[in-house]
């Protein structure tokens, strides 16, 4: 049977330069600095701005902030196929950066200028769709920078994750103590303004790094050769795979080896697995095939094909069973600043630290739990398991997630001292009234955020990116990043529920008066439902299976590639 020509393979395709490594990504990493300083500068103390300025319910700010996140972390699917399907990650970034910088312009005139709460939620909308762009390919394009086939830029890479993680963290604390003092002390168009003018220069700066970077071709639409595996296999259904009398089909896969000969690349196709069976259909090679001249791409697909979507399937059962973990964190924007704003919050007889500064001490947490990983843990772990990185992924993954649950029980705790002094002094009806109780009592759960993050966060990003196909790695990050998106719209979902069936039994929990919405009972179920979503993911990570590559390697007399393992059968 004669193959006809792989639209795919040609954009696999690219030439090696001295571009890339450290020195391009530095540029990277400036960028999504500012967009982290952006965001948290804004996200971090949102929900006082609803609360104090448009004179919103707290319930109501807490429902707009959730549904903004959740907005703000679903649109990266559109940028990520917008980036893989056709404009490449390059030039989503910049068009993504003059978007975001256009909302953050707008948003600034909105609280300083025009003051127009339309304008004012239109521009946080703005932001959204320019952070649907930025995010699923920032990371991406960053690690794309390290060559895996060159060993010293494969090492560099195995921290990059580490250390990119840990840029994201220092451009977020930043903003916290920086944007959020001038916004409670000097004004929101101040606090605003300084976001855009580090918008600005980061995008200069990325301009600046544009002969450094390595760049791809985008790949075509990832759905659509996901689509044709479905369907193949559907038309094959009754096709029997008959281990011995049926072989499967690589001439795809051969094809792309044999262009990629000349240009001393190594090809990484995917072995078979026995994970989701009933795709092998679609790759089986029938009479209708092998009597045909030309290879139908809706009737037969390629191993490695099948095998991508095999990928992407594996990884829906942990995207969803993660989704717990962000509830929780979601809480970090909401909640947890109201709670902050009853509390005592002088330092010294003239300076108050805004509710939402403590926030900043989740990312000084992670700076200093992420060097520790990377440096202490890592080789200590190694001994003992003789894994590369210490443990797995998704065990580093797994500890985020027993962590978070511990997040909910303290706060669960310092909620009820909380309530149990304003009781004490008689301020139970007062939801205004500073409370005889220090701030510093809320540290220890934005310690343990700050640990869990570096834990899960990490591990997620490294997961999407490493165990997605590699033509959709940016439709990778954008689906670790949309767990935060569908989390905080769950969280959404769990405030109504609590809502409702707490108004019907009796007090409702979470009113306005904060001193009577027994947030500590809210968070003992959130803890709880963070217990059973850690059980299933126990249970997922255990029967899961990592990407399986073989590597196409050039054969000792120089004649061409050959496979480490050459057409497995069933």
């Amino acid at each position: 049977m004669a193959d006809s020509p792989s639209s795919k393979s040609n954009s696999l395709i690219f030439h090696h330069t001295k571009k890339g490594g450290w020195h391009a990504a530095i540029y990277i990493i400036f960028v999504e600095f500012a967009e982290r300083f952006a965001y948290q500068g804004l996200a971090s103390n949102l929900i006082t701005y609803l609360t104090n300025v448009l004179n919103e319910p707290i319930t109501t700010a807490a429902k707009n902030v959730n549904t903004w996140i959740g907005v703000s972390s679903l649109f990266p699917l559109l940028g990520g196929f917008i980036a893989d399907s056709c404009l490449g990650r390059f030039r989503t970034i910049l068009l993504s950066s003059l978007i975001y910088l256009l909302g953050m312009i707008f948003l600034t005139l909105s609280v300083s200028v025009v003051k127009h709460t339309t304008l004012f939620f239109l521009a946080l909308y703005v932001l959204s769709i320019g952070d649907g762009g930025h995010k699923p390919c920032v990371q991406t394009f960053a690690a794309d920078q390290f060559d895996e086939d060159t060993p010293e830029e494969k090492e560099a890479k195995s921290s990059f994750f580490n250390w990119w993680y840990l840029g994201i963290v220092a451009g977020s604390a930043a903003a916290v103590f920086v944007v959020i003092y001038l916004q409670f002390n000097v004004g929101w168009g101040v606090g605003l303004g300084v976001l855009v003018g580090v918008l600005a220069i980061a995008l200069a700066l990325f301009l600046l790094g544009i002969n450094r970077y390595r760049k791809e071709s985008p790949q075509g639409s990832p759905f659509t050769t996901m689509a044709q595996v479905f369907v193949a296999a559907v038309r094959k259904w009754r096709v029997k795979d008959k281990s011995g009398h049926t072989d499967y089909y690589y001439g795809e896969d051969e094809e792309v080896h044999n262009q990629l000969h000349d240009h001393q690349l190594k090809f990484h196709a995917l072995q078979h697995t026995q994970h989701c069976s009933f795709l092998d259909k679609a790759m089986i090679i029938d009479e209708v095939d092998a009597s045909s001249k030309t290879r139908n791409p809706w009737r037969l697909c390629s191993v490695t094909q099948v095998e991508e979507v095999k990928l992407v399937l594996r990884l829906i059962p942990i995207w969803l069973s993660c989704l717990m973990f962000c509830v929780v964190q979601s809480q970090i924007h909401t909640y947890f600043t109201k709670q902050g704003s009853t509390l005592v919050r002088s330092i010294g007889p003239h300076f108050q630290i805004p509710p939402a500064s403590l926030q900043g001490f989740v990312g000084v947490f992670i700076l200093l739990a992420v060097p520790i990983y990377d440096r202490i843990f890592v080789p200590l772990a190694r001994k003992f398991t003789g894994h590369p990185a210490g443990i797995t992924v998704l065990q580093r993954i797994g500890v985020g997630l027993a962590l978070s649950i511990l997040t909910m029980v303290v706060s669960a705790l310092v909620e009820t001292k909380r309530v149990g002094v304003a009781r004490d002094h008689g301020l139970m009806d007062d939801p205004k009234a500073v409370i005889p109780m220090s701030i510093w009592w809320m540290l220890p759960q934005y310690m343990i955020t700050g640990v869990s993050d570096a834990f899960a966060i990490v591990g997620l990003q490294e997961l999407f990116y490493d165990q997605m196909p590699d033509a959709m790695r940016s439709l990778g990050a954008a689906a670790y990043i949309s767990i935060v998106g569908v989390g905080s719209f769950v969280s959404n979902i769990i405030i109504a529920i609590v809502e409702d069936i707490s108004s019907r039994s009796g007090e409702k929990w979470l009113g306005n008066n904060i001193n009577r919405a027994h947030l500590d009972y809210y968070y003992w179920v959130l803890a709880g439902l963070s217990v059973g979503s850690l059980c299933v993911y126990l249970l997922l990570a255990k029967s899961y299976v990592y990407k399986k590559v073989d590597e196409a390697e050039r054969s000792s007399n120089n004649q061409g590639f050959r496979f480490n393992k050459y057409r497995p059968r069933v």
